[in-house]
């Protein structure tokens, strides 16, 4: 089945030094734009991370310092990356828990101020585990009977999560609509205001910790009673997109009173 479209969807896959979104980098990224008439265009870039590739991740995705050493940095592609995704929603296998986060964070670290408020992200693999609770190579063969080679190749795993999500609708015609806007709500996990989750809306739409000794409680509440709780996650090891969360909410505050 083909995506009903209203705007181009650009599905992408990350391969990275590590899963620490704070403290590791991007090597690859495959970005799949797939057009409302069917049309696909796609872009691979290796990117040199700046720091030592850790062999343990080199041997899951056989991506090595010296693969990447004459390749060009994350800034150095940003705007390359912003100006392909941009007026495109968002598709990936794990990507709201990850990928979404970790391209956030490069943005933002090299200065750049990325907006996705307005970008509707569906996670083909949120689908799959509310449905058959498996992994992607376990989802291809599942759904599209292939055996997916090159596994975690950032361009096998972008197209494979691509098919996977067509054969989903095939295969759910009674609980998937082909809608993005659909999409974007069932692949949901929680409903996130940072991407890492820290802060998420609770039933009353409310902004609350999801971590912490104030997990549960609503951000503007905490910041009023522990100011000093604004300055820790300032100062933590936090995401630079949570921090930025963080601020905003708190100057609503004060221009609030």
């Amino acid at each position: 089945m083909q995506l009903k479209l209203e705007r181009p969807i650009v599905f992408f896959d990350l391969e990275t030094t590590g899963i620490d979104v704070v403290n590791d980098r991007i090597v690859e990224i495959c970005l799949l734009k797939v057009f409302p008439n069917g049309n696909q265009e796609s872009k691979v870039m290796r990117v040199n991370p700046t720091i030592h590739i850790p062999e343990g991740a080199s041997a899951v995705h056989g991506i090595y310092d010296e693969d990447v050493a004459d390749c060009p940095t994350f800034k150095e592609v940003a705007e390359d990356v912003m100006n392909f995704i941009h007026g495109c929603d968002l598709g990936g296998f794990n990507s709201n828990h990850f990928d979404i986060p970790m391209l956030v964070e490069e943005f933002l670290r090299n200065g750049i101020n990325i907006d996705l408020r307005n970008t509707r992200c569906v996670d083909v693999q949120n689908i799959y585990h509310k449905l058959e609770r498996r992994t992607l190579i376990a989802a291809y063969k599942f759904y599209c009977d292939k055996d997916l080679e090159n596994a975690h190749s950032a361009l096998a795993d972008t197209e494979a999560t691509y098919e996977v999500l067509c054969a989903q609708l095939d295969h759910y015609p009674e609980v998937l609509q082909n809608d993005i806007d659909f999409l974007t709500e069932y692949s949901r996990r929680n409903r996130n205001v940072d991407f890492a989750g820290r802060i998420v809306l609770d039933d009353n739409n409310v902004e609350v910790f999801n971590f912490g000794k104030y997990k549960g409680m609503p951000v503007a509440d905490v910041l009023r009673r522990d100011p000093g709780y604004y300055s820790w996650i300032q100062q933590g090891d936090f995401a630079l997109n949570t921090k930025q969360v963080l601020t905003e909410i708190a100057l609503r505050s004060r221009s609030s009173k």
